[in-house]
């Protein structure tokens, strides 16, 4: 049975968004804002403690407390406040006990356990948002770190064909498969790996709602696995690092062509121009 720690943080204001931001870089996932305190949640064996440490001390925060817990029904967990998410009037993300809504367009039911992607943060709901105004009739999508696999759910609903979702943590892996089953979307191939998946693969548009830090070490990888004229939407990140993550675009040759904030999370979208091969 796996065992996570439960991280419990003082914060609140603007910092909280900052704080959230790096925890995401240290791998931390599940989190939970309660009144002036956010929970954190990250497997036993992934904790740096001293980078966590740094993070803290360096941002005069204290009083965090750290506790280790075991597997549990996490799904439970979150029903006891877990609100469905109405994006632009036309698409819904719900959990299986919410009843649908009529005249939503886009309909995804997921089952939200500890895998990131409920729409409920910044990041998932604007790139849902974004990939709800692009034609993805016929196009070839990578899901990349794909948590409940709810961005390429929606990819399938909107006409895409040869979905590719990866992630790899085991947990979001078997939670991807179970929302593609319940979104009737089995043509999504989900996939336990890594940017290693990669090779010899192409796609019209990839999709990457992760963290600063593994975005910047993996967009050379998804630049090369992306067509000439495809489509680099990639969110996981604050508004300050929108600087470092285009330069890292521009150095494998993509351009930025649009971007996004809300509260500070920031999603940016990169084309890779026809003339790159």
């Amino acid at each position: 049975m796996k065992k996570f720690y439960e991280v419990s943080i003082p914060l609140s204001g603007e910092v909280a968004e900052f704080i959230l931001a790096r925890l995401s870089g240290l791998g931390f996932l599940g989190f939970i804002e309660e009144d002036e305190r956010v929970v954190a949640y990250l497997e036993k064996d992934r904790l740096d403690a001293g980078s966590l440490h740094v993070l803290l001390s360096e941002n005069n925060i204290s009083g965090a407390k750290i506790s280790e817990i075991e597997d549990r029904n996490w799904n439970a967990e979150w029903e006891s406040d877990y609100e469905p998410v109405i994006i632009d009037g036309k698409i819904m993300v719900r959990a299986p006990f919410h009843d649908p809504v009529p005249d939503i367009e886009w309909d995804i039911i997921i089952e939200p356990k500890m895998s990131f992607g409920t729409a409920h943060h910044e990041t998932t709901s604007q790139m849902l948002s974004l990939i709800a105004r692009m034609d993805l009739a016929g196009k070839s999508v990578l899901d990349m770190g794909c948590g409940t696999a709810v961005l390429a759910i929606l990819a399938s609903k909107m006409g895409a064909t040869h979905i590719f979702a990866v992630d790899n943590d085991e947990w979001a892996y078997r939670n991807a498969l179970e929302n593609t089953i319940l979104n009737n979307t089995e043509d999504i191939e989900v996939f336990l790996g890594d940017r290693g998946s990669l090779e010899n693969r192409h796609f019209d548009i990839i999709i990457a709602n992760i963290n600063r830090n593994i975005l910047l070490q993996d967009i050379p990888y998804y630049a090369a696995a992306l067509k000439p004229g495809g489509t680099l939407m990639m969110s996981g990140f604050y508004l300050d690092d929108l600087e470092q993550i285009n330069n890292k675009g521009v150095s494998c040759r993509l351009r930025l062509a649009d971007s996004r904030s809300k509260n500070k999370w920031t999603a940016a979208v990169f084309i890779k121009d026809q003339a790159n091969d």
